[in-house]
């Protein structure tokens, strides 16, 4: 028996498509067009989603500010209920029992205090704009 030689094999039918069990090496691959289409398209797409991702994050940090500023507003509630005044000192809320926590990269600060009124104040410091808050009940405002 001679040994097994590929290129004599016959092709075989497979559901309808002729296939040969030996494919020659010189078509194997992509052509260099093909993928040169599929590195131009991967580029377009890129330049589609860069600049939304980036409009995507800034309002992520933006909605973190804005988050950390209503926290602080319930904090400064709590703190008023507790001592019949509302506090400058930020600090204040973030100890216990009021456990204010502060998301990292925002600043949350008290602009004015007293009896009756509270002005706060929050950003993020890769956020795009300053958010107030003038309590009790006020809405917040960029």
């Amino acid at each position: 028996m001679r040994p097994l030689d590929l290129e004599f094999l016959p092709a075989r039918r497979t559901r309808g498509i002729l296939t040969h069990i030996l494919i020659d090496k010189k078509y194997e691959g992509f052509t260099l067009i093909e993928v040169m289409i599929v590195v131009a398209i991967i580029a377009i797409l890129a330049a589609i989603a860069i600049p939304q991702l980036s409009v995507y994050r800034t309002k992520s940090y933006n909605t973190s500010a804005v988050s950390d500023l209503k926290n602080a507003a319930i904090a400064q509630e709590a703190y008023y209920v507790d001592n019949r005044q509302y506090t400058n000192d930020i600090g204040r809320l973030t100890t216990t029992p009021y456990n204010l926590s502060i998301s990292q990269g925002v600043s949350v600060g008290v602009s004015s205090a007293n009896n009756e009124a509270y002005l706060m104040t929050a950003y993020h410091s890769v956020g795009n704009a300053t958010y107030t808050l003038s309590g009790p009940g006020g809405a917040i405002t960029n």
